[in-house]
């Protein structure tokens, strides 16, 4: 394996060489962790707290399944049946038609839903607003942000997926009110304990540690943003423990892994996040097809977040990716590089 670090310590040398990358880390392991390979810059290292960002949505997907493994909840049940119609009235009206009502869980955590995303797709005034300007948006205000969007698409429809943090907003909302919890309550019975995450915690109140973000040359702290979105991208790790995760949520210690078998479905994303397909709460990338020029082997699951963060699983090499490149202004690098470290393997 000597000869394969070198590979990968020259594939990172060349993504921390970037002038807008001040710092990074990247933890590679097998299964079974007899392999073990760690790289850092810029004084981060696998113990360095690193913002999760979108990577949460894979904790949420966690208590989805769990709780759907419980029967508490069913994949099935419509999303009218745990809110008030007035908050989810004009929520998804498609040509002239109201979805609004028939939305189910399941179009959220597939993102099969068509509903918008607030921050993304507002106008570039507003999202530039939005990251240099830090403050507290409750559920209430992005559900009412999201009415005033147009929808993609009616749900389910055509084998589409749209990514919007909106979905795994409400499915956080959903969490609570099945389990009569807080969201960072659930995480730590249903994730911190049985793993035994030390590090890992949803901030929620002024004391709690929020690392710094970098937006092209300036860092940024972001603690009020960062506290409004828990369930879709608020949750603080290290690489280390993010590692335990990943191994954790694919090796069936956390729900039954059968379920990857029942909800194999994916679609593909929208055009701004090709090559990334979804499925039930995890990011699908194949690596043989035409992006590739059908130079990869199998697939990577797992999940990307917008600052930077990933964590994935090569199970073509029996390898997980974990790690953070802090750069929200290139959301798609910390998915190229981890095309890039499976690709090597091959080579």
């Amino acid at each position: 394996m000597e000869i394969q670090k070198q590979k990968f310590k020259k594939i990172f040398g060349k993504i921390t060489k970037n002038k807008q990358i001040y710092e990074s880390v990247l933890l590679i392991e097998n299964f079974s962790g007899d392999f073990s390979y760690q790289l850092g810059y810029g004084g981060k290292n696998t113990d360095t707290p690193l913002l999760m960002a979108s990577i949460t949505k894979l904790f949420t997907s966690t208590c989805i399944l769990i709780l759907r493994e419980q029967g508490k909840l069913s994949l099935d049940d419509k999303i009218a049946k745990y809110f008030e119609e007035d908050m989810l009235s004009s929520l998804h009206i498609y040509k002239g038609q109201e979805y609004s009502m028939d939305l189910r869980l399941s179009h959220l955590l597939f993102h099969t839903s068509g509903l918008p995303d607030a921050i993304e797709e507002g106008s570039n005034r507003a999202r530039k607003r939005e990251i240099y300007k830090d403050r507290q948006i409750s559920i209430d205000e992005a559900i009412m942000k999201t009415k005033q969007l147009k929808p993609h698409f009616a749900p389910d429809i055509g084998k589409r997926a749209h990514y919007a943090n909106i979905n795994f907003d409400i499915l956080g909302k959903i969490i609570e009110i099945v389990t009569d919890s807080t969201l960072e309550d659930v995480y730590k019975q249903f994730i911190f304990d049985p793993l035994g995450l030390k590090n890992t915690y949803l901030p929620i109140d002024e004391d709690d540690f929020v690392p710094n973000v970098y937006y092209k040359d300036t860092s940024f702290y972001l603690p009020k943003i960062i506290r409004s979105i828990p369930a879709s991208g608020g949750c603080i790790s290290t690489a280390r423990e993010l590692m335990i995760f990943i191994k954790a949520f694919f090796g069936g210690r956390l729900f039954n892994k059968t379920v990857f078998h029942e909800l194999e479905i994916n679609n593909k994303l929208q055009i701004a996040m090709s090559p990334i397909h979804y499925g039930a709460g995890y990011m699908k990338i194949s690596l043989g097809g035409l992006v590739t020029l059908f130079m990869g082997e199998g697939e990577l699951l797992g999940h990307s977040g917008s600052t930077g963060s990933f964590a994935f699983y090569h199970p073509a090499s029996d390898l997980f990716f974990v790690g953070d490149v802090n750069q929200m202004a290139k959301p798609a690098l910390p998915v190229r590089l981890v095309m890039q470290l499976a690709m090597s393997i091959k080579s």
